[in-house]
């Protein structure tokens, strides 16, 4: 079915819960006139009680046929249902199947696993982009690095070798369906030896692990002084808690696109803080929190107090939030280049509202400056590339990138 044979050109699927609802508005308010918008969910009435006025798509999460119907009439479909592993199947592997673009906001790196193994083939046949986590799990991280390369290749500068972002500043509310996402995770990974492994591996997302160059251990939980990242970063550097997602996602990146950032690309992501105590206790934190998902009567102590899937931060909190990712490298010529992805608006809801929807956008109605694949499960920097950054800067993220 042609793209001119679809009843919409975007339906957004869980636009009833609370980032749903914040994508559908945004779609609503900043898509081009005349664009064919529809909000997908399993309850008509939550729907359109959201009062956009928009036509309603009902299909249950675990109702194949429907949701291989809803697919079949987009052109796009946006999806907002977590956690992935759980309820995101059998959407994204209906979209591959019936060759509509398709965009999420995960950080699980098991079910983006399993939709690369299930779905890229079938989605290069059909033409189908799968985009897995376009939201602050992981556009900021691969679209970053995205500009970093191209701003290396425009000045014959070489390729990257040691790469690092550091998240320089960032305000925001707690993501329940993130917390939701990695009690998941554990829950699956404490059972399976074999997926604990595929958890741990820095190129867990690669197209062929066997191809990847060897560059030694890749640590995710790193504390280190701000200097040996760059001259120009001060204080102490801590683990960042989203790290061991999107390097996964940036390295199949590189991997897809025959590794033009380099073969010695190593990349890593921290986060600055004030002091080295400061560092240890955020990476003690960090442990004791997959600890604490693990054994059950820690677990029940977190769950009075880590916020439930579906809730979300007020508007305040949203309209106040913002982030700041700077990225440092030293190129193989010895060049260092330096890039920042930095936006107003609470990270995982206001900003992440912004860049799924002008994802979805992108996808949908600037297909002439869409990176040149055949389809398959990709990224955002090899499906969406500079149509994205373009667009985001429109919506007015600042992204550049430098000769430091």
């Amino acid at each position: 079915m042609s793209d001119q044979q679809r009843e919409f050109d975007v339906i957004v699927y869980g636009a009833s819960g609370f980032v749903g609802a914040l994508v559908a508005r945004y779609l609503a308010e900043h898509a081009p006139e005349g664009a064919r918008l529809a909000l997908g969910g399993r309850s008509a009435a939550k729907l359109e009680g959201l009062g956009l006025g928009l036509p309603v798509v009902v299909a249950d999460a675990d109702d194949t046929e429907a949701l291989t119907t809803m697919a079949g009439r987009a052109r796009v479909v946006v999806t907002t249902v977590g956690p992935y592993a759980k309820y995101g199947r059998a959407l994204a592997r209906a979209c591959a199947e019936n060759g509509t673009d398709y965009v999420d906001l995960t950080g699980e790196v098991l079910f983006a696993r399993d939709s690369i193994d299930e779905n890229h083939e079938t989605a290069r046949r059909t033409g189908a982009r799968i985009v897995h986590s376009c939201g602050f799990d992981s556009i900021p991280s691969d679209i970053g690095v995205h500009v970093l390369h191209e701003q290396v290749s425009r000045d014959g500068a070489g390729e990257l070798t040691d790469t690092t972002l550091v998240v320089t500043s960032m305000r925001g509310g707690v993501s329940g369906g993130t917390i939701d996402s990695m009690r998941h995770q554990v829950d699956v990974m404490k059972k399976d030896t074999r997926l604990r492994k595929i958890g741990a591996s820095p190129y867990s997302l690669s197209p062929d692990r066997s191809a990847e160059p060897d560059l030694g251990r890749q640590p995710d939980m790193l504390t280190l002084p701000g200097s040996e990242v760059d001259p120009s970063v001060r204080g102490h550097l801590a683990p960042f808690v989203m790290a061991s997602y999107n390097t996964r996602v940036v390295r199949r990146s590189n991997a897809l696109r025959g590794w033009a950032y380099g073969r010695g690309f190593r990349y890593r992501e921290v986060m600055r803080v004030k002091s080295s105590l400061a560092a240890t206790i955020v990476k003690t934190g960090m442990n004791a929190l997959v600890i604490g998902f693990a054994v059950p009567p820690l677990r029940f102590v977190l769950d009075r107090f880590l916020p439930a899937p579906g809730a979300g931060p007020s508007e305040d909190t949203q309209r106040n939030g913002h982030f700041t990712m700077d990225l440092f490298t030293t190129t193989t010529s010895g060049a260092r280049y330096r890039a920042r992805v930095k936006a107003k608006g609470d990270p995982g809801y206001a900003a992440t509202a912004v860049m799924l929807g002008e994802s979805a956008l992108a996808l949908a109605f600037d297909t002439d400056e869409l990176p040149k694949v055949e389809g398959g499960v990709l990224t955002p920097a090899t499906a969406i590339g500079n149509a994205l950054v373009t667009r985001l800067r429109n919506a007015g993220f600042e992204i550049t990138a430098e000769r430091a």
